[in-house]
């Protein structure tokens, strides 16, 4: 008969753990009352289990999933395995416990009876290998160099690793059961709720940026990679990998800061330089004017010679300065955009003569000579021919200033085989290391030079401008040079800048049938 079954006795004397689980205050779970094998497995008295929180029965990871089934228990209304070995003061294992629903009168579960599961030999492998298997991941996890957070599908963080804790100098128990939205902006909270429930639902994987909080209150940016995982009983989490790029946010913006300083300071430092050497040509214009005024004596006689001669410095520092003054504001007016071209169709032949016949009689005071080579017949060049012409003087110039005694200039110019003009201005002088031909063709970025191979100090703008002036044209300059080896500076307009209409040499060397003039010293 029923009447005569002692179910105390039978509870109590369960080869396995039994124990019976209610609600407690906010929501948590409580033991009822525990068999002895149970207060045997939770290592204890019996005071101390009947009543106490169930939380505080197993350890943080354990107790997580355990609450996880509860839950699932709770809205299923089905009794369910919670699988994980578990081995008894005695040796005797467990596969996990089966978590039975109790119903009220109403239906309403008001309990759960959890009893332990008896381990099979096939069980306890599969779980060693489980279990061997969550060591490896969780070593990976622990010394990973990236912060690792887990979160499950209440946003809630049920783990994080050890690099976040150092990186942004929270304590777990400050962020456990927490949801990570806390962690972040308020600003950014509500879309990245939104993403988490997102990712959950879909399981998709992301990747972002995020701002942060740190312990101490101040703002990280981290770049976030996420996957949803599913176990279990249903369970869903997010997996958030995060790395810390507060640093390189903060280079950006200092890059960015420089970059919009430097752009300013080049456009007042363009400016300012337009501005000044308009200012100091008109009152140079008046001392070149009135000196050489002097130096002809159109109003009489100076008097002393020492005077004509003073006048003759003073023309030629003037006429100097006045040069530097025009490179300057030349380049200055490129760098600032304002320089527009005036193109038209020009006979470049004729203009390169003309550029030589004017600094032959500088080549010819500096004990040099220039050498022209033109191709036959060379067709029309479009281009601005005021500014074709600055670019052969100051390449001329250059070459004549660093020229060796008894040194050779030549000019070449000839078509290429894709038709497009070259200009070649080589020399014998003193040339340019290598590792300073990048710095030759900045603005103001003179190279030392022996000074007793310097006739004239420049403004270290005569190559820059000439390779700005090229580029105006969509062409390119090309400087090759070494150390007492010379110099040599192609330049080179493009096809659709010549008119194709004449005549090309056809065959042999680009230098064959060229007429030459030549300039000696």
């Amino acid at each position: 008969m029923t009447e005569d079954i002692d179910y105390k006795s039978l509870f109590e004397g369960m080869p396995v753990p039994q124990f019976v689980i209610g609600f407690a205050e906010g929501g948590k779970y409580c033991v009822l009352t525990a068999n002895k094998s149970a207060i045997q497995f939770f290592k204890n008295v019996e005071g101390d289990v009947t009543g106490a929180l169930l939380q505080d029965l197993f350890d943080k990871d354990d107790w997580n999933y355990i609450q996880q089934s509860l839950d699932a228990v709770l809205n299923s209304k089905e009794s369910r395995k919670v699988r994980s070995v578990y081995e008894m003061e005695d040796g005797f294992l467990l596969s996990g416990f089966w978590v039975i629903p109790l119903f009220d009168a109403e239906d309403k579960i008001h309990a759960f009876n959890v009893i332990g599961a008896p381990a099979s030999t096939q069980s306890i492998n599969l779980q060693q290998e489980r279990d061997d298997a969550i060591s490896l991941l969780t070593s990976v996890f622990d010394v990973s160099e990236v912060g690792i957070i887990v979160t499950d599908q209440n946003h809630r963080i049920i783990r994080i690793n050890d690099s976040f804790v150092r990186i942004y100098g929270w304590e777990r128990d400050q962020l456990i059961g927490h949801k990570f939205t806390e962690l972040t902006t308020p600003d950014e909270r509500e879309k990245v709720q939104k993403n988490h429930e997102e990712f959950l639902r879909s399981g998709i994987r992301s990747s972002g940026e995020i701002k942060l909080l740190r312990s101490n209150g101040g703002i990280a940016n981290a770049l976030f990679t996420t996957a949803a995982l599913e176990l279990s009983l249903g369970r869903k989490f997010q997996i958030t990998t995060i790395m810390d790029i507060t640093l390189r946010k903060q280079m950006e913006i200092s890059l960015r800061l420089a970059k919009e300083q430097a752009d300013s300071a080049n456009h007042a430092k363009s400016t300012f330089l337009a501005n000044m050497s308009h200012e100091l040509r008109t009152p140079l214009n008046a001392i070149l004017g009135f000196s050489e005024m002097m130096i002809k004596e159109t109003f009489g006689e100076l008097g002393s010679p020492k005077y004509k001669e003073y006048l003759g410095d003073i023309h030629l520092s003037a006429q100097h300065l006045l040069e530097i003054i025009n490179e300057v504001l030349d380049m200055s007016k490129i760098e600032a955009g304002r320089v527009e071209l005036d193109e038209e169709l020009f006979d470049i032949t004729h203009l390169i003569r003309s550029v030589e016949r004017m600094m032959a009689s500088r080549a010819f005071s500096s004990g040099s000579r220039i050498e022209e080579y033109t191709q036959d017949d060379l067709p029309p060049l479009y281009a601005d021919p005021r500014l074709v012409r600055q670019i052969l003087i100051n390449l001329v110039g250059n070459s004549v200033k660093y020229a060796q005694q008894n040194g050779l200039i030549t000019i070449k110019t000839h078509l290429t085989e894709d038709g497009s003009l070259q200009i070649i201005v080589e020399d014998d002088g003193v040339g340019i290391p290598k590792d300073k031909i990048r710095d030759a063709l900045e603005p103001f970025g003179q190279v030392n030079i022996p000074a007793e191979s310097r006739t004239v100090q420049g403004t270290g703008l005569g190559l820059p401008l000439a390779k700005a002036m090229t580029e105006l044209h969509s062409g390119s300059l090309f400087l090759e040079s070494d150390s007492g080896k010379g110099t040599k500076v192609t330049v080179t307009f493009p096809s659709y800048r010549v008119k194709h209409d004449h005549t090309r040499n056809q065959g042999g060397s680009p230098f064959s049938g060229f007429k030459t003039d030549k300039a000696s010293a």
